[in-house]
Protein backbone atom coordinates (compact mmCIF):
# COMPACT_ATOMS: atom_id res chain seq x y z
CA UNK A 1 0.00 0.00 0.00
CA UNK A 2 1.28 3.53 -0.64
CA UNK A 3 2.25 5.79 1.88
CA UNK A 4 1.59 9.43 1.97
CA UNK A 5 4.67 10.56 0.41
CA UNK A 6 3.71 7.85 -2.61
CA UNK A 7 0.43 9.76 -2.81
CA UNK A 8 2.18 12.64 -3.04
CA UNK A 9 4.44 11.32 -5.87
CA UNK A 10 1.59 10.73 -7.93
CA UNK A 11 -0.36 13.44 -7.68
CA UNK A 12 2.50 15.09 -8.85
CA UNK A 13 3.22 13.29 -11.49
CA UNK A 14 -0.83 13.38 -12.72
CA UNK A 15 -0.96 16.81 -12.19
CA UNK A 16 2.14 17.25 -14.07
CA UNK A 17 0.52 15.26 -17.04
CA UNK A 18 -2.54 17.25 -16.85
CA UNK A 19 -0.51 20.28 -17.08
CA UNK A 20 1.11 19.03 -20.30
CA UNK A 21 -1.92 18.18 -22.22
CA UNK A 22 -3.30 21.75 -20.94
CA UNK A 23 -0.49 23.13 -22.45
CA UNK A 24 -0.64 21.28 -25.53
CA UNK A 25 -3.93 22.33 -26.42
CA UNK A 26 -2.64 26.31 -25.93
CA UNK A 27 -5.11 26.05 -22.84
CA UNK A 28 -4.71 28.26 -19.83
CA UNK A 29 -6.30 27.50 -16.69
CA UNK A 30 -9.32 30.31 -17.20
CA UNK A 31 -9.46 28.76 -20.60
CA UNK A 32 -10.45 25.29 -18.59
CA UNK A 33 -12.59 27.28 -16.69
CA UNK A 34 -14.58 29.27 -19.31
CA UNK A 35 -14.65 26.07 -21.75
CA UNK A 36 -16.14 23.89 -19.02
CA UNK A 37 -18.26 26.20 -18.35
CA UNK A 38 -17.40 26.52 -14.94
CA UNK A 39 -17.59 22.99 -14.32
CA UNK A 40 -13.54 22.89 -13.71
CA UNK A 41 -12.65 25.65 -11.76
CA UNK A 42 -8.95 27.61 -12.84
CA UNK A 43 -7.81 27.42 -9.25
CA UNK A 44 -8.75 23.89 -8.87
CA UNK A 45 -7.12 22.60 -11.73
CA UNK A 46 -3.76 24.72 -10.86
CA UNK A 47 -3.79 22.79 -7.56
CA UNK A 48 -4.27 19.29 -9.02
CA UNK A 49 -1.61 20.17 -11.96
CA UNK A 50 1.25 21.54 -8.58
CA UNK A 51 0.23 18.19 -7.01
CA UNK A 52 -1.29 19.75 -4.19
CA UNK A 53 -5.23 18.48 -4.34
CA UNK A 54 -5.51 14.61 -4.93
CA UNK A 55 -8.23 14.35 -7.81
CA UNK A 56 -10.99 11.77 -7.71
CA UNK A 57 -11.84 9.35 -10.11
CA UNK A 58 -14.97 10.81 -11.39
CA UNK A 59 -13.21 14.39 -11.65
CA UNK A 60 -10.20 12.47 -12.87
CA UNK A 61 -12.96 10.94 -16.00
CA UNK A 62 -14.55 14.68 -16.55
CA UNK A 63 -11.10 16.18 -17.16
CA UNK A 64 -9.82 13.39 -19.16
CA UNK A 65 -12.97 13.71 -20.98
CA UNK A 66 -12.39 17.89 -20.94
CA UNK A 67 -9.51 16.73 -22.81
CA UNK A 68 -10.59 14.20 -25.07
CA UNK A 69 -7.69 11.88 -24.23
CA UNK A 70 -8.05 8.09 -22.32
CA UNK A 71 -7.75 8.39 -18.56
CA UNK A 72 -4.79 6.24 -18.32
CA UNK A 73 -2.70 8.47 -20.31
CA UNK A 74 -3.26 10.96 -16.96
CA UNK A 75 -2.48 8.19 -14.91
CA UNK A 76 1.21 7.60 -13.47
CA UNK A 77 2.35 4.09 -14.06
CA UNK A 78 1.87 1.70 -10.68
CA UNK A 79 5.55 0.42 -10.69
CA UNK A 80 5.36 -2.83 -8.04
CA UNK A 81 7.71 -3.57 -5.27
CA UNK A 82 9.21 -6.60 -7.12
CA UNK A 83 9.35 -5.06 -10.32
CA UNK A 84 12.77 -3.46 -11.66
CA UNK A 85 12.51 -0.27 -12.85
CA UNK A 86 12.93 0.87 -16.30
CA UNK A 87 16.61 1.98 -17.01
CA UNK A 88 16.84 5.71 -18.17
CA UNK A 89 17.65 6.03 -21.69
CA UNK A 90 21.39 7.53 -22.59
CA UNK A 91 22.93 8.18 -25.71
CA UNK A 92 23.20 4.02 -26.67
CA UNK A 93 19.48 3.25 -25.64
CA UNK A 94 17.52 6.00 -28.29
CA UNK A 95 17.82 3.65 -31.11
CA UNK A 96 18.61 0.02 -32.23
CA UNK A 97 20.37 -1.89 -34.67
CA UNK A 98 18.20 -4.28 -36.24
CA UNK A 99 20.40 -7.30 -38.42
CA UNK A 100 17.59 -7.50 -41.43
CA UNK A 101 20.09 -11.01 -42.68
CA UNK A 102 18.95 -12.54 -39.70
CA UNK A 103 15.69 -11.36 -39.63
CA UNK A 104 14.99 -12.45 -42.83
CA UNK A 105 15.68 -15.78 -41.50
CA UNK A 106 13.69 -15.69 -38.39
CA UNK A 107 10.75 -13.41 -40.04
CA UNK A 108 8.67 -16.68 -39.57
CA UNK A 109 8.89 -16.37 -36.07
CA UNK A 110 8.94 -12.65 -35.84
CA UNK A 111 5.75 -11.72 -38.17
CA UNK A 112 5.06 -8.36 -36.20
CA UNK A 113 8.44 -7.57 -35.89
CA UNK A 114 9.17 -8.09 -39.57
CA UNK A 115 6.20 -6.36 -40.71
CA UNK A 116 7.21 -3.77 -38.56
CA UNK A 117 10.19 -3.39 -40.00
CA UNK A 118 9.17 -3.74 -43.67
CA UNK A 119 6.98 -0.39 -42.69
CA UNK A 120 9.50 1.55 -41.54
CA UNK A 121 12.25 0.19 -44.30
CA UNK A 122 9.37 1.44 -47.14
CA UNK A 123 8.51 4.36 -45.53
CA UNK A 124 11.82 6.01 -45.33
CA UNK A 125 12.87 4.42 -48.48
CA UNK A 126 16.21 3.29 -46.99
CA UNK A 127 16.50 -0.68 -48.77
CA UNK A 128 20.36 -1.08 -47.69
CA UNK A 129 18.69 -4.89 -46.99
CA UNK A 130 21.74 -5.57 -44.34
CA UNK A 131 20.46 -3.32 -40.98
CA UNK A 132 17.62 -0.89 -40.16
CA UNK A 133 17.86 1.54 -37.62
CA UNK A 134 15.08 2.04 -35.62
CA UNK A 135 14.74 5.37 -33.45
CA UNK A 136 13.65 5.54 -29.99
CA UNK A 137 9.85 6.69 -30.98
CA UNK A 138 10.05 3.25 -33.60
CA UNK A 139 10.75 1.39 -30.57
CA UNK A 140 8.55 2.61 -28.00
CA UNK A 141 5.49 1.84 -30.62
CA UNK A 142 6.91 -1.42 -31.35
CA UNK A 143 7.51 -1.87 -28.07
CA UNK A 144 3.78 -1.27 -27.25
CA UNK A 145 2.69 -3.42 -30.62
CA UNK A 146 4.71 -5.92 -29.14
CA UNK A 147 3.06 -6.10 -25.50
CA UNK A 148 6.63 -5.41 -23.85
CA UNK A 149 8.43 -2.47 -22.55
CA UNK A 150 11.26 -1.12 -24.80
CA UNK A 151 14.09 -1.79 -22.61
CA UNK A 152 12.90 -5.43 -22.42
CA UNK A 153 12.13 -5.30 -26.23
CA UNK A 154 15.61 -4.55 -26.62
CA UNK A 155 17.06 -7.15 -24.73
CA UNK A 156 14.99 -10.04 -26.31
CA UNK A 157 16.04 -9.29 -29.49
CA UNK A 158 19.94 -9.04 -28.84
CA UNK A 159 19.56 -12.09 -26.73
CA UNK A 160 18.03 -13.34 -30.42
CA UNK A 161 20.74 -12.00 -32.41
CA UNK A 162 18.38 -10.03 -34.24
CA UNK A 163 19.87 -6.60 -32.81
CA UNK A 164 23.35 -5.35 -33.41
CA UNK A 165 25.42 -4.23 -30.30
CA UNK A 166 25.43 -0.31 -30.39
CA UNK A 167 28.81 1.16 -31.27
Amino acid sequence: MEGPSGDLRHAEVLGARLRHVRQQQNLSLQDVEARSDGELKASVVGAYERGERVISIVRLHRMAAFFRIPVAELLPEVVHADAPPEPARDATSDRIVIDLVALEERSPDEPVLARYVDAITARRGDFNGRVLTVRAADLDTLAAVMDSRPHELRARLLAEGLVRSPG
